[in-house]
């Protein structure tokens, strides 16, 4: 996993996963407000708001990401 500072031509999308490095943890990103320099983000279930150069972008290889993404339980499949 490498990471990477927010440059002013990266697109930050929601849902996506953020360095929070002051407190150096890995947040879920909710809102990028490009013009106002701040991002919101999800962080241990409480909804934080912070300027955009305290993030870093994690960059993660194809392999990462497919571990990560979540799949389904099959249940509603059956019906």
């Amino acid at each position: 996993m490498k990471v990477r500072e927010i440059n002013e031509e990266d697109k930050v999308t929601p849902g996506e996963y953020l360095l929070h490095v002051p407190t150096q943890q890995i947040v879920v990103c909710g809102a990028y407000l490009k013009q106002e320099n701040k991002i919101k983000v999800l962080a241990n279930g409480r909804l934080m708001t912070d300027n955009i150069a305290n993030f870093n972008k994690i960059v993660l290889n194809p392999q990462q990401k497919k571990q990560i993404r979540a799949t389904r339980c099959k249940g509603c499949s059956r019906r």
